[in-house]
């Protein structure tokens, strides 16, 4: 304890602190991720069903849902978080803490989402969907029983490059009130110059993510099987 004391003054003073910035940063990554992958999978459903000669053409709603989707998706964090203000506020009442930062977070990760569920259904076999039509199954039928199970693998790939970099979203919202870890990390590591801080929220940051990381290759390698 004596050692810890030595390396780490700053943290060991302010660990319970740090546990309710781990809590926060564990909130908003779960809220914003489950809230964006149900909107960011249908939209990436819809983006292909939608497409020329597929299922359900419709060049109009494709042509929305695209541009809509790329137009979030250009757009840095950093701006976004400044972009949709009136809404944040609309919708979560205030644009400062969890709640302000869980609003802009969604935003910018369902289009991503949608883009990951896009790319995985496309690279679908398209040999299983004309099968599935000759033995006349419905347009829904075919996306549920053959687009999601078939690309089901690939969705929890993306669902899981999207919680990384919601991660590193989570630690951006930190920089303008936003809570977490990031919040925790500026405002007593790198506002006082406290070293200590700024490595032992470095290092638990990349803790989760490798964390994630690997339990999303978990869950890719069942489901491949």
């Amino acid at each position: 304890m004596e050692i810890l004391n030595q390396l780490m003054p700053n943290v060991i003073e302010l660990f319970p602190d740090l546990v309710e910035a781990f809590k926060d940063t564990i909130f908003m990554v779960l809220i914003s991720g489950t809230i964006a992958s149900l909107v960011g999978v249908p939209l990436g459903i819809a983006l292909v069903v939608t497409k020329e000669g597929n299922l359900l053409e419709n060049k109009p709603v494709n042509f929305i849902i695209g541009k809509l989707v790329n137009v979030f998706r250009s757009l840095p964090f950093v701006i976004l978080l400044t972009a949709i203000v009136p809404i944040t506020r609309l919708i979560a009442g205030t644009t400062i803490g969890l709640k302000g930062a869980i609003v802009p977070l969604i935003f910018a990760s369902a289009p991503f989402v949608a883009r990951q569920v896009e790319s995985a259904l496309l690279e679908i076999d398209q040999g299983v969907i004309e099968a599935a039509k000759a033995m006349g199954s419905s347009p829904f039928e075919i996306i549920y029983r053959v687009l999601i199970v078939e690309g089901l693998p690939g969705i929890v790939y993306g669902i899981t490059i999207t919680i990384i970099s919601l991660i590193g979203f989570s630690a951006i919202a930190g920089t303008v009130g936003g809570g977490g870890l990031g919040d925790f990390a500026i405002r007593y590591g790198y506002q006082y110059f406290k070293t200590d801080i700024m490595v032992v929220t470095t290092i638990i940051l990349l803790l989760i993510v490798n964390f994630v990381q690997s339990f999303g290759e978990f869950l890719l390698k069942r489901l491949s099987h």
